[in-house]
């Protein structure tokens, strides 16, 4: 596979093509989407690898909040606003000692009440409001205790240097909310929080980037396309949209704020690293595959107790003849061939 051209910082490879003369070479954006086109019904992969922006990312840290999960465990969402979108991106958090530093700095006139209340609070919170204080003042006593404990649980605080859980995860109301069957992203969003879980450490970048970047509108046209035919990389192209428009700044940006530097990152997506990493701020030191469950070796049992409890997600259960399974497989088949997703394709399954 050779880089048929480089456009716009994306270098776009091409089965058994000649480079093409520079002349030749696209040089407007409309150019590159025709040349893309004549790909879409090609196995040939469209494989961006883009740089990262200009512009220096900002973020910081709004709200955080302890939330218990229905398994018995709990994590915390962190809640971000940044310079290059009005979005809110957040971080899932699991174990204590991992916190963000834009939350810590102090703001101008703000009291212990007002750190308590965007989360800004270490260790954890205790009942201390009383039938005579059910209100935002609370006594010269209360405050008190507050800031002995305050003071008591940072002195305590220290954070592992051993490389947490990651994921990276893109919003997918389609598969997240209501199960669809044409991708996996709700099983991926379950299962990396059941390890995270598992593991009691861990954080997910959960990044606004509905439909691989191009937002649930577009994302909703593909799928129409992807009905008559079209895989969901031709369906991007068709509607004048990169095969995947997702970019990586605010998740290293979220990651650096909160003080992580090694990684090992749950995905299947070699572009995710490279783009991570480009930044020089983290390191990949691992990466964790992301198998879905109608594609493991050993899927798990539908009888199974786990089975039962877990919340319904995009993917099938495994040998489920009521769901969308062939759709699935054809979803994560063209995201081996067309987006280098690094999968085994099981037999059966044209790759």
């Amino acid at each position: 596979m050779a880089t048929a051209f480089t456009l716009f910082g994306m270098d776009v490879v091409h089965d058994n093509a000649p480079a093409l003369p520079p002349r030749s070479q696209p040089t407007t954006y409309h150019e590159y989407i025709d040349f893309l086109k004549q790909q879409v019904h090609s196995p040939s992969a469209i494989t961006p690898t883009l740089k990262p922006e200009t512009k220096q990312v900002r973020i910081q840290c709004q709200v955080r909040a302890r939330i218990p999960t229905n398994e018995g465990g709990e994590m915390y969402l962190y809640l971000y606003k940044n310079n290059q979108d009005t979005k809110e991106h957040l971080a899932i958090v699991y174990g204590d000692d991992i916190r963000s530093k834009s939350l810590d700095n102090t703001w101008k006139n703000e009291t212990i009440m007002n750190r308590i209340v965007r989360g800004a609070y270490y260790g954890r919170l205790e009942e201390v409001v009383t039938e005579e204080s059910r209100n935002m003042n609370l006594n010269e006593d209360q405050l008190r205790y507050l800031e002995e404990q305050q003071n008591k649980a940072k002195a305590q605080f220290a954070q592992s240097s051993s490389p947490p859980l990651v994921r990276i995860h893109s919003e997918c109301f389609t598969g997240e909310t209501v199960h669809s069957a044409r991708c996996d992203c709700g099983e991926q969003l379950d299962e990396a929080m059941r390890l995270m879980q598992e593991a009691g450490r861990g954080v997910m970048v959960y990044l606004r980037q509905e439909g691989r970047g191009i937002g649930l509108l577009e994302k909703l046209k593909a799928y129409n396309l992807q009905d008559l035919g079209h895989d969901t990389v031709a369906a991007n192209v068709l509607l004048k949209h990169p095969p995947d428009a997702r970019t990586y700044g605010i998740a290293n940006a979220i990651l650096e704020d909160l003080g992580l530097k090694d990684v090992m990152l749950l995905t299947n997506n070699p572009d995710k690293i490279e783009q991570l990493e480009a930044y020089g701020s983290i390191k990949v030191v691992e990466r964790r595959p992301m198998v879905p469950r109608s594609w493991s070796s050993t899927p798990a049992s539908v009888n199974s107790v786990n089975d039962l409890l877990r919340t319904p997600s995009s993917s099938p259960a495994p040998h489920s003849p009521l769901l969308g399974g062939k759709e699935l497989d054809k979803y994560l088949a063209v995201k081996v061939r067309k987006m280098r997703h690094i999968l085994d394709v099981p037999q059966g399954i044209e790759k």
